[in-house]
């Protein structure tokens, strides 16, 4: 018998996304993701047990973009853990919310909470204390998730660690940990306003871990808007390097 999904399913008054509708939802969210729009053309964007860096000085949108990144990861049904050194689970749910409000704009209100019920499952937040976090640490926590069946995630954001005070030891540890696990890496890099900077715009307290990343793209604020520059690892055949986006969303902004 057809099926007719053109039409939203209601039963008992509660409103349930069509095929089509959940299609539409992943375009849009997959359409305003920042990285696809300056070259980085693969989805994942990172390979296999890759790390990826976003830097920017305080306030300026790491974790907002990171949040984009993770959404477009979850709405392939792909698991994201995202560790907090400095927030607590609460603050970092209503970043995902918030983004997810605003890149869904287009679509009524039922229909977004109805579509968040079914990506929220991908995602699972973890805190850390920065004095108390190390790479063993997150890898027990990691494995115990996994051998329960709990969580078994796809991409790890971590957001908040210390990179001026952390040599390569825990970075290389890190990298191990991901290639065992098969997963990918995203970091926020806190830069100084002051700060120098090398040739390839890198700062130079992060020249002796750069080896490490796949990528890494920088945030900067210009007048009133925010630009996100690729530095490391986008396609070179891509002609566009810089994007702007809004930063009261951190969506990619429309230029007249």
């Amino acid at each position: 018998m057809a099926i007719n999904t053109s039409a939203l399913k209601r039963e008992e008054n509660i409103i349930h996304l069509t095929y089509e509708d959940i299609i539409m939802l992943k375009k849009e969210i997959t359409y305003r993701n920042p990285l696809t729009n300056i070259g980085y053309e693969n989805e994942d964007i990172l390979p296999d047990g890759g790390f990826g860096a976003v830097i920017a000085h305080a306030g300026v949108g790491k974790t907002a973009l990171l949040v984009q990144m993770a959404l477009n990861t979850m709405i392939r049904e792909n698991n994201v853990l995202h560790i907090s050194l400095h927030d607590a689970v609460s603050k970092v749910d209503v970043w995902y919310h918030e983004l997810f409000q605003n890149i869904a704009a287009n679509f009524n209100a039922a229909e977004i909470k109805d579509y968040w019920e079914k990506i929220q499952p991908h995602r699972f937040i973890m805190i850390f204390k920065v004095e108390s976090f190390s790479v063993p640490k997150l890898e027990e926590r990691l494995t115990e998730l996994m051998e329960q069946n709990i969580f078994k995630p796809h991409t790890l954001i971590i957001d908040g660690l210390k990179f001026d005070e952390s040599g390569r030891g825990p970075l290389l540890h890190l990298k191990e940990l991901a290639k065992k696990y098969s997963i990918r890496i995203w970091f926020t890099v806190h830069a100084h306003r002051h700060e120098e900077r090398a040739e390839n715009d890198l700062p130079i307290s992060f020249l002796h871990i750069a080896d490490l990343f796949e990528v890494i793209v920088q945030l900067a604020a210009q007048a009133d808007e925010v630009y996100i520059k690729a530095l490391k690892g986008k396609s070179t055949d891509s002609a566009k390097n810089i994007l702007f986006l809004d930063p009261a969303t951190m969506l990619i902004k429309d230029r007249k």
